[in-house]
């Protein structure tokens, strides 16, 4: 039985110190986790992000309890919970797919876990009441669940995972055989009910979108490794790392050279000779050949002026706004994202000269 956990430790759920996976022996092992360490914490909407083989799935896994660390250990509450089956875990998971009971109805799958637990008949059907009022299913209580949609169904999963009130529910992948439309939908409601329950959520997911629109904190990862931490403003605006930057949304990516470094500050030369400020990333090295990131929309393609300038190589309506893509006097492209006026278009044709006008403080040196 888990001990209560000490008072430094209230404010955290999940902590993962120095975690290695290996799978398989020797020289030929694959390392899926390379020394990850990552806190999470009460009350969180935490997000695993990275693309497929990152290693996100393994950790969530191991936090479940169905594989175990090579080395590290992981606390639940500030108590070693490593070697702990998943069943004597007070968390619960929620797979891409859903493992309904297609004989039983909505309420029965609901019920079933709880009823496996030995919970108390008037305890059982108090609590399935609140969990189909949560995921607002109370006129479906009494249909099958092979009777419901797709949406119906990843709903009955989640109040089912949520009934025995675990500590943490971790979500693997839970939205990825949903339809476009309904999967914007879900990530709201599922925001609402991690609000409405106050339980921790780790979420995994390869999908930016889904992690920027739902995540207190989003965890960036790669070969196995925790590249970044942070809010979805720091992942997306500040990234530090060249492959969160890329990784996250549009980006301009542009090779430069350092020139000078005042109060935090970089001065760097870019391939067209032009000199620009940008800021220095957390463990960034401010010296020699660098990257620089840029946002398509903290930029803003003028007809005069500007940073940086060359000439109009593609231009894309998208109706909220159009993207102006450059090809700069150094041989870089350069996108622009604009939002769009009622009354008039962007103002550039292929081939237009046009400057690059960036925002101040919009330019970041970041760690390679």
């Amino acid at each position: 039985m888990l001990e209560p956990a000490k008072a430094q430790d209230e404010r955290v759920a999940i902590e993962a110190r120095g975690i290695v996976k290996e799978f398989g022996h020797g020289p030929a092992a694959l390392r899926a986790l390379d020394n990850v360490s990552i806190t999470i914490r009460e009350n969180e909407f935490f997000t695993l992000l990275g693309p497929s083989g990152c290693g996100k799935t393994t950790l969530l896994r191991m936090i479940a309890g169905f594989e175990y660390p090579t080395e590290g250990s992981i606390l639940l509450h500030g108590q070693d919970i490593a070697e702990l089956p998943p069943f004597k875990r007070p968390i619960n998971t929620v797979f891409q797919s859903y493992a309904l009971f297609p004989h039983l109805t909505v309420w029965e799958n609901i019920a079933f876990g709880l009823q496996m637990l030995g919970r108390p008949k008037a305890e059982i059907a108090s609590r399935v009441a609140a969990m189909l009022k949560l995921v607002r299913m109370e006129d479906l209580a009494q249909r099958r669940t092979d009777q419901i949609s797709g949406g119906q169904g990843q709903r009955v999963a989640l109040a089912r995972a949520l009934a025995p009130s675990p500590k943490v529910l971790l979500l693997d992948e839970p939205l990825s055989a949903l339809d476009s439309k309904l999967r914007k939908e879900m990530q709201i409601e599922l925001k609402r009910m991690q609000l409405e329950t106050g339980i921790t959520f780790v979420f995994v997911t390869h999908d930016q979108e889904e992690a920027l629109t739902m995540s207190d904190r989003i965890a960036v990862m790669s070969r196995g490794k925790v590249l970044q931490v942070g809010s979805p403003w720091d992942i997306y605006d500040k990234p530090a790392d060249r492959f969160v930057a890329d990784f996250i949304g549009e980006t301009n990516l542009l090779s430069a050279q350092i020139v000078g470094v005042a109060d935090g500050a970089a001065k760097v030369r870019l391939t067209s000779g032009a000199e620009i400020a940008a800021t220095i990333a957390e463990g960034a090295q401010p010296t020699g050949a660098v990257t620089i990131v840029v946002r398509p929309e903290h930029a803003r393609a003028v007809h005069q002026g500007g940073q940086l300038s060359g000439v109009v190589e593609n231009v894309i309506y998208f109706g909220t706004d159009t993207h102006i893509h450059i090809k700069m006097d150094g041989g870089e492209t350069f996108m622009v994202r604009q939002q769009n006026s009622r009354t008039q278009s962007c103002g550039f044709q292929v081939g237009d000269r046009a400057g690059i006008e960036i925002a101040a403080d919009a330019a970041q040196v970041l760690r390679d």
